[in-house]
């Protein structure tokens, strides 16, 4: 990135905010290219080289991103977050996003829903307060009170 021309950059960076703005529109490299005002071969250059990775792909992590959330945070259902997220058909996006995530929409939801029932993030010294045993004495007070309850109890039986 930092051998190209910074002017390339600001339109390379145009057109990853507009692939960022839209990304459930189509995006081929000619509009991308059209956006830059650069050709379709140094765009897709010039593009992967910046941002480490092609533009097809950079759109279709985006994609999966907007999903993901979508599928957290919304009872939205799967088919819909599909379409809005630039998916032409759900086949193809089981397909890509179980490619890409290693799940499926549906697992991810599940777990996104179980994981709303467990506590937040909680610190590590409250966590450990309530796990701590319920000592309200000290230990060696505890011994010497059982120690001494035992010793009454035998006093008692013994006529």
């Amino acid at each position: 990135m930092r051998d190209q021309d910074p002017e390339l950059l600001r339109r390379l960076l145009r057109a990853k905010d507009r692939m960022d703005a839209a990304s459930r529109e189509d995006w081929p490299v000619q509009r991308l290219a059209r956006v830059s005002r650069v050709s379709e071969a140094h765009f897709a250059r010039s593009f992967k080289q910046a941002f480490g990775v092609p533009p097809h792909r950079y759109l279709l992590t985006r994609r999966i991103e907007r999903a993901m959330a979508l599928l957290r945070d919304t009872d939205r259902p799967i088919t819909e977050i599909a379409f809005d997220t630039g998916w032409e058909s759900l086949g193809t996006f089981g397909r890509t996003f179980r490619d890409v995530t290693g799940e499926s929409p549906g697992a991810i939801r599940a777990r996104a829903q179980a994981a709303a029932h467990e506590l937040g993030p909680v610190p590590a010294c409250f966590v450990s307060a309530a796990r701590r045993p319920d000592l309200t004495i000290a230990v060696s007070e505890k011994r010497r009170r059982e120690a001494t309850d035992i010793n009454e109890s035998e006093q008692k039986e013994v006529p």
